[in-house]
């Protein structure tokens, strides 16, 4: 059995740049046209799970960012409008 036939790392347990790494990777695999029906809708499933954990973790950071900085944001506005 070959080394790509193995189940990969579940979306779950990678960081934010193997997630996102992955699916740049898979991304052009399917742009490449290379692969059959079946193997193109995997991988489509499982960019769409890749997708999915980047978006939650940016959200995470976002919101983490919004909370310590919330004031200066607000502030930076005002200014460019006054």
């Amino acid at each position: 059995m070959s080394q790509e036939q193995t189940e990969p790392r579940p979306v779950a347990e990678l960081s934010y740049e193997q997630a996102r790494d992955e699916l740049v990777a898979l991304v052009a695999t399917l742009e490449s046209g290379r692969s059959g029906l079946e193997e193109s809708m995997r991988l489509w499933q499982r960019g769409e799970e890749l997708a999915a954990h980047c978006t939650t973790w940016l959200d995470r950071a976002e919101r983490s960012l919004g909370e310590d900085g919330s004031d200066d944001a607000g502030s930076a506005k005002d200014a460019e409008q006054g």
